[in-house]
């Protein structure tokens, strides 16, 4: 019995040994050991109108991402998959599909295609199960490494996105500003951290009201903030809601420079022209709005371009290169798996915030991400957002 059972040890530790060899299965972080490099990408792929637009863009962008993986030697050698996840955009449908893809296989990653409602409902269930993800939805906490320690934020937060303001009013000669925000997660970090930004940077908020994105009509608030006389208003808004804002000001008559944030920009009333959006109207001569340099055509721009024709694989990009951020995930992911030599989401996360490994990394939305090991959301990055007027986008990039 005793030889026998030596026997058994012996063939379990020779299993185990073998386990270890090869290129990155070993150590790969959902135990599948078959040297392949598992990627959810969840999205609203039967979500109606601008959030199923968007959608398809955020998932077109990871599957070009994974394809760039593989034409380059996947992640630390290993083959990368992806499996899309229709959320509907709904937290709920989110979680339930979440949980029971993670039950029949571990991924090794997942990206989302936001909003920030589905990444507020689903990290803790990725960080209870120990998996890397990568957001382009941001929360109040989901850079928070203390909180999300294998989570890393690719759409940069309010505060950075907030950091180009400050030299956009100086330049424009904006001494005094009002700020309407929706009531979503994301809206009301934006509210919070813009008063906070500029207030800093030595422009004063005349006043901060919040709406919510499921009402019909703003006016109420709109007229509030008016009457605080501003030299510019600032927005957030995204999909319908903007629409309803927009109408709002032009139902007060109220002439003022209005500036968008990146869900102004994200939505499709802001790249079209009617009847399917705004372009060349009345109601967007006084918008600009903010976007990555990426979302604006450039002929010069090859990385970008490059990615633009890599999602135009998967049909027509219909929505701003704004919601293109997963195409950066893979990058980021394979630099840093070749430094730490592994798969495995601790290590990882542990070289997505080295700043040589961040540098090395093939992006094309942001040239440097800044992870740091106490905030992993873009640092540093406020120079590659510019303010444009409203314009026909065309394969995803305002022209």
């Amino acid at each position: 019995m005793k030889i026998r059972l030596m026997a058994v040890a012996s063939t379990a530790l020779l299993a185990a040994a073998l386990a270890g060899c090869g290129s990155g299965s070993g150590s790969s972080s959902n135990g599948s050991g078959d040297d392949v490099y598992r990627v959810i990408v969840m999205g609203g792929v039967s979500a109606e109108g601008v959030l199923a637009d968007q959608s398809q863009t955020s998932i077109a962008a990871a599957k070009a991402s994974v394809d760039y993986a593989n034409a380059n030697g996947g992640v630390d050698g290993e083959k990368v998959t992806v499996t899309v996840i229709d959320d509907k955009s709904d937290p709920t449908t989110a979680v339930t599909k979440l949980r029971a893809a993670i039950a029949k296989q571990k991924p090794d990653l997942v990206l989302n295609s936001g909003p920030s409602t589905v990444a507020e409902a689903t990290l803790p269930i990725l960080n209870q199960n120990h998996i890397l993800s990568m957001n382009i939805g941001p929360t109040e906490t989901s850079s928070d490494a203390s909180k999300y320690p294998l989570n890393f934020d690719i759409a940069a937060g309010a505060s950075e996105q907030l950091d180009a303001y400050a030299s956009y009013f100086k330049e424009k000669g904006y001494k005094s500003v009002a700020i309407l925000h929706g009531n979503s997660a994301y809206g009301e970090t934006f509210g919070s951290s813009a008063e906070k930004t500029l207030t800093a940077a030595g422009v004063k908020v005349t006043g901060n009201k919040e709406y919510d994105t499921t009402a019909l009509d703003m006016t109420s608030q709109l007229e509030a903030l008016e009457s605080t006389d501003p030299d510019a208003l600032v927005i957030d808004a995204y999909g319908a809601p903007l629409g309803y804002v927009l109408k709002g000001v032009a139902k007060l008559g109220w002439d003022i420079p209005m500036i968008g944030n990146t869900s102004v920009s994200a939505t499709n009333l802001t790249g079209a022209k009617p009847p399917t959006g705004l372009v060349g109207t009345s109601e967007v001569k006084n918008l600009v709005m903010q976007v990555p340099k990426s979302a604006k055509h450039d002929s010069s721009a090859t990385a970008v371009n490059a990615a633009v024709k890599g999602m135009l694989k998967y049909g027509e990009i219909k929505s701003s290169f704004v919601l293109a951020a997963n195409y950066d995930a893979l990058p980021l992911v394979m630099a840093a798996a070749d430094a730490a030599g592994s798969t495995d989401a601790d290590k990882v996360a542990e070289k997505l915030v080295d700043s040589s490994v961040l540098k090395s990394a093939k992006t094309v939305i942001f040239p440097d991400y800044g992870f740091t090991s106490s905030v992993h959301a873009p640092q540093g990055v406020s120079g590659n957002y510019i303010f444009i007027s409203p314009s026909v986008l065309k394969n995803g990039q305002f022209q």
